[in-house]
């Protein structure tokens, strides 16, 4: 999955929270001074060559709405995360997070407890 700009993931986020949108109505839902209509379109129709959006159109306007889900975007994200700065080891983040003191030995238990649960209940 392609990386996006700080801007492309503020306007995401605004999909994911809103659905579908006009360009006119993501320029309204954006904070601070407002960006020209030309730049906002720019930018979605970039999204769309991504595939992070779609279209719908009605007459000679679009509807843009978020082809993927936010899911689907955190879980691809991470995977770039960790194969970018953790060479694809899972272990080495979380070991990094104990390391400095972001989650205990006794969560990393409980996460460990309840995937075994989810194992043993998807097993029956």
């Amino acid at each position: 999955m392609k990386h996006l700009t700080n801007r492309e993931e503020e306007i995401m986020e605004l999909f994911w929270e809103k659905g579908s949108l006009y360009v006119k109505e993501i320029i309204e839902l954006l904070a601070g001074p407002k960006p020209h209509y030309n730049t906002i379109s720019t930018i979605v129709r970039g999204l769309e060559e991504k595939g992070f959006v779609d279209h719908e159109q009605f007459g000679n306007t679009h509807r843009y709405f978020a082809k993927i889900s936010r899911e689907e975007f955190s879980k691809n994200s991470i995977k770039n995360l960790v194969s970018k700065y953790f060479n694809t080891s899972y272990a080495s983040v979380v070991s990094m997070f104990v390391e400095e003191q972001k989650i205990t030995t006794e969560e990393i238990q409980e996460l460990i407890r309840q995937v075994e649960s989810r194992k043993n209940t998807e097993n029956e």
